[in-house]
């Protein structure tokens, strides 16, 4: 069963074949090893890069699942969250320990982080960059949020015969947008965020094709140009491979809040573990968070872009803050 929310605790753990689902149920309760080899099909390990820190954090290979918590960032705030919803697993897309550490002592923000899940007996799983070119994947929810067609691969996963793994995606539209309208709809689509959408290019051209990228995707131009896009919706766009980038060619850029172009994947993972659990007679309660674990949390825009500098000295007010939530 998919969530968007829940409340209170469990009163107790019931016997493996109760479920949670009352006296009398045989549904049986997997372990976390049982699960675990479910999300190791999704998104195998192997097909992480080599940089990456995916899989199994925390957590005894023996116990019990029965409430999952999906999210995009293994924080403090999500911790609590799993711990308020009497989660046993948690599974986020971001590492937690991406570079490594020599310690987890809880004085530290990520060994409370650590402390909180096994004290409460809570399992950490993750999967990022073997996500990120899963089929369906990262971008496949992030294009299906943004209501547009799927056609293949940005850059293809060598190593996959029928050509549909791959790092971000091509898109077609629908029906035509300018980049204006395109950035309205992404800005109603997504999750809100301080940010919102920038944009960078020329706001009325026209778009019919469009690569997507959840996550930082401003080491992709080469590729996006090479596929012959009318705009690039992606994330942690920089000024100077944008400048470049807009420089080169008419391609438009469209510039969301990292984790806003990460967070729908949260909801497909939700899906395909509910499917599992349904074919296998788990019982899984499956939520996803909605709390907003993007850094940023206000933004004050400029009265209105500019191409000129103001004088020296000169007051240009500002627009009132906005703050972002989930839509």
């Amino acid at each position: 069963m998919h969530v968007l929310s829940g409340s209170g605790r469990r009163p107790g753990r019931p016997c493996r074949y109760c479920g949670g689902k009352g006296a009398g149920s045989l549904a049986p309760v997997p372990r976390l090893s049982e699960v675990i080899t479910a999300l190791e099909n999704l998104w195998p390990a192997e097909r992480a890069e080599s940089w990456d820190a995916v899989g199994t954090v925390v957590g005894d290979p023996d116990q019990e699942v029965r409430r999952v918590l999906i999210a995009v960032d293994p924080v403090q705030e999500i911790v609590d969250e799993a711990v308020e919803q009497d989660a046993d697993l948690l599974i986020t897309h971001h590492p937690l320990y991406l570079r490594g550490t020599t310690t987890v002592a809880a004085s530290h923000f990520k060994g409370r982080v650590v402390h909180t899940l096994i004290k409460n007996d809570i399992a950490l799983h993750v999967a990022h960059t073997n996500a990120d070119t899963a089929d369906p994947g990262v971008s496949d929810a992030l294009a299906g949020a943004l209501g547009v067609r799927v056609v293949r691969p940005l850059v293809p996963d060598p190593t996959d015969p029928a050509g549909r793994r791959g790092l971000g995606r091509i898109c077609e539209l629908d029906h035509p947008l300018t980049v204006r309208e395109l950035a309205a709809l992404a800005a109603r689509r997504l999750p809100a965020t301080a940010q919102g959408i920038r944009v960078a290019g020329d706001p009325e051209a026209v778009v019919r094709t469009l690569a997507v990228s959840g996550g930082s995707g401003d080491s992709l131009f080469d590729q996006v140009r090479a596929a012959g896009v009318d705009a690039f919706l992606t994330a942690d766009l920089r000024h100077h491979p944008a400048s470049e980038a807009v420089a080169h060619s008419p391609l438009a850029l469209l510039d969301a809040a990292h984790w806003a172009t990460e967070w729908p994947w949260c909801e497909l993972a939700a899906a395909q573990l509910d499917e599992i659990s349904d074919r296998r007679g788990w019982g899984l309660r499956v939520q996803v968070s909605r709390t907003v674990t993007d850094p940023w949390t206000a933004h004050a825009a400029s009265v209105r872009p500019s191409t000129t500098t103001p004088a020296p000295g000169s007051d240009t007010p500002a627009e009132s803050e906005t703050s972002g939530a989930p839509n």
